[in-house]
């Protein structure tokens, strides 16, 4: 059995995530040895901004895939939320595991959910798709951008800097920190991240052994929901420069996909959704993504652009 070299990033929830795909990965392959390759990357560095204006989630991803491209790693693993749409040339997905909580979190001190707020109250978040969705619901509230990791941003909040921040329920659950989710902000009314809640393994594409390895964490279904989402999000160019929100649940053989396109300026929605076949997530993406679009969608996404 091979040694398999996992390129992480050093936030917690990062090493989180990589240490359960390594534990995961043992158990799998009774003999592999998996050890952590732990790096900084862009997306980490520059906190002062935020990632729409320093260049998008992909600067998460970039240092990881050099390191698998120099031989210093063998494949890296990311939130699928922060993965492009289309992925680097010479990369490929061969482990999509099992999806966490795939909801948004209202965390507050002092108040129940958003409804409790009072006028002009401060929330956080970096999330144009969260600022779309506040703004629609609640157009009094004051919202500024939000960064770093889950740890800093609880401590911004906890020092009074905000009534209220906005956070995935998935990394606040996976650090230990289920007792801050004071309300699961969840669909059909309110819709997360494509992807958001599932981890991801990358590998280059050139490596099949290592694609092999890493495909027994595969998990079918959330493939099927995910791939949806990201279909969507790819027709209509999305990436974390705009609001779009999208959440796939499979009943049976049948595949349910709901998306939403907003504005983080004045609040403005559109929403589609369309029931499809389980085995056809990618149409299901479109059809939707073209639903949002005869709606007007274009014109909030080049507003973002």
């Amino acid at each position: 059995m091979p040694t398999l070299r996992i390129a992480t990033r050093k936030s917690p929830l990062a090493l989180w995530q990589s240490e359960h795909v390594a534990a995961r990965l043992r158990v799998a392959h009774p003999g592999l040895t998996v050890v952590l390759v732990p790096m900084s990357t862009r997306g980490d560095e520059v906190l002062d901004r935020s990632l729409a204006a320093i260049g998008g989630k992909g600067l998460f991803l970039k240092e990881l895939e050099i390191a698998m491209q120099r031989g210093e790693a063998d494949c890296a693993v990311h939130s699928l939320k922060d993965v492009p749409m289309v992925l680097e040339p010479g990369f490929a997905l061969p482990a999509i595991l099992a999806r966490a909580d795939h909801a948004d979190a209202f965390v507050s001190n002092r108040f129940e959910d958003l409804d409790a707020l009072p006028q002009g109250a401060v929330v956080g978040t970096s999330s144009l798709r969260r600022q779309a969705q506040l703004r629609a619901r609640r157009p009094d509230l004051v919202l500024r951008d939000l960064r770093g990791n889950v740890n800093t941003r609880l401590a911004k909040l906890d020092a009074g800097e905000y009534d209220a921040i906005v956070l995935a329920c998935a990394g606040l659950s996976r650090l230990g920190f289920d007792e801050r989710i004071r309300k699961r902000l969840d669909a059909p009314a309110w819709l997360p991240a494509p992807a958001q809640g599932a981890i991801a393994i990358e590998c280059r594409d050139e490596t099949p052994e290592m694609q092999e390895i890493c495909q027994a964490l595969d998990d079918e279904t959330t493939r099927l929901c995910t791939e949806a989402e990201r279909a969507m999000n790819r027709a209509l160019h999305g990436s974390c420069h705009v609001p779009v929100a999208a959440y796939a649940h499979l009943d049976g053989q049948h595949l349910y996909l709901a998306g939403l396109v907003g504005s983080a300026t004045d609040g403005r929605i559109v929403r589609a959704h369309a029931p499809g076949r389980g085995d056809m997530p990618e149409g299901l993406g479109l059809e939707v993504a073209e639903k949002l679009l005869a709606q007007g969608a274009r014109a909030l996404i080049d507003v973002h652009l």
